[in-house]
């Protein structure tokens, strides 16, 4: 890969293996007009007490999702290092630049962070900061949670999600992980583009690795961070890191994402007008939509159907959609035996 073997340009504020609380900020390297020596500051927290194993809980991996910034932050602040045994590392905002811009991507270099992984020391900011994720912080990890939303780009229903992976054992540690955790949802899915994510830079790596799903629309969902919220505490629980048992209502439905048949995508500029809500059920060849062409009076709209049955994980937005956005995702109940899209796809 890119950069290989070559040492990270992010400063640390502390020893990443030293016992206790220790909180600051990574120093990433950022030239720019106004100065040329300028750093960029990445806030880390690092909980270590006693021997076991090490979560690492990331949010802010793009700015326009909020849920992660909120739980990971309050996290942060109110974990007892006495009730500690291993290690917790939290990052609740990975990519400050998206997130004070409230953007998905980076303003910097417009480059998509979750798109950049294992990243490159020697490359551009997001390169640059994926490796030091990838190499200095992923080799101490035991299990990862990184906390996505659909953001501003539309709306999911509330679920962790993972990779169909080879590993046996790996993929049984994930699912027990992922009902731990307590979303309604679980989705084993291949996405469009995984090989370069996070969530797949964790997986090449043996360790155990989870994101979620927790809402969308641009806003703050309530139940999605209240699911986040206990999910945390849960994983960390599950892990042994802190006493107790996980808490959660009902059992984790598992769900899968077979192929790109559940998936629907714009065949063309226009406003869609959507039919369901997520989480709603669906049937293959019901409308799941009509793509409004406003601009134009005469022209029809263009109708939608779904190709699968199953629920409706994650539904269109924003109305405006340019051709080739994605409208809809279906999920159906995982089945062990079909399992999902084997190995992420794109990269």
């Amino acid at each position: 890969m890119a950069g290989e073997g070559a040492e990270s340009r992010i400063a640390l504020p502390f020893d990443l293996d030293a016992s206790g609380r220790h909180a600051g900020y990574l120093r990433a390297p950022l030239s720019r007009n106004t100065s040329a020596w300028g750093i960029v500051e990445i806030p880390i927290v690092v909980i270590r007490n006693g021997d076991g194993p090490t979560a690492l809980f990331t949010g802010g991996v793009h700015g326009t999702e909020y849920e992660g910034q909120i739980a990971i932050s309050e996290l942060a602040r109110t974990l007892d290092p006495a009730a500690v045994q291993g290690c917790v590392i939290l990052m609740p905002t990975v990519n400050v630049p998206a997130v004070l811009a409230n953007t998905r991507i980076s303003p910097i270099d417009g480059r998509d962070l979750n798109r950049c992984f294992p990243g490159d020391p020697r490359g551009n900011f997001n390169d640059m900061l994926a490796h030091f994720i990838d190499a200095v912080i992923l080799p101490r990890v035991d299990l990862s949670v990184d906390v996505h939303s659909c953001g501003q780009g539309g709306d999911s229903a509330l679920s962790t999600n993972m990779h169909a992976i080879p590993d046996a054992a790996l993929m049984a540690r994930t699912l027990a992980a992922a009902e731990a955790f307590g979303a309604p949802y679980n989705v084993v899915f291949g996405g469009i583009d995984e090989g370069a994510t996070l969530t797949s830079s964790v997986e090449r790596r043996g360790i155990v690795s989870l994101g979620t799903e927790v809402g969308g629309w641009g806003r703050v969902h309530i139940e999605g961070l209240a699911v986040v919220r206990r999910g945390l505490r849960n994983i960390l629980a599950h892990m042994g890191i802190i006493e107790g048992a996980p808490e959660t209502d009902t059992p984790t439905r598992h769900m899968q994402v077979p192929d790109r048949s559940f998936y629907e995508f714009s065949p063309a500029v226009g406003t869609f007008e959507p039919c369901h809500l997520a989480g709603q059920d669906v049937r293959a060849g019901e409308l799941a939509g009509r793509l409004h062409f406003v601009e134009d009076l005469d022209r029809t709209p263009h109708e939608v159907r779904y190709r699968r049955d199953g629920v409706l994980w994650m539904a269109a937005g924003p109305g405006r959609m340019d051709r080739g956005n994605r409208l809809t995702v279906v999920m159906t109940d995982y089945q062990q035996e079909t399992g999902a899209l084997t190995a992420p796809q794109g990269g």
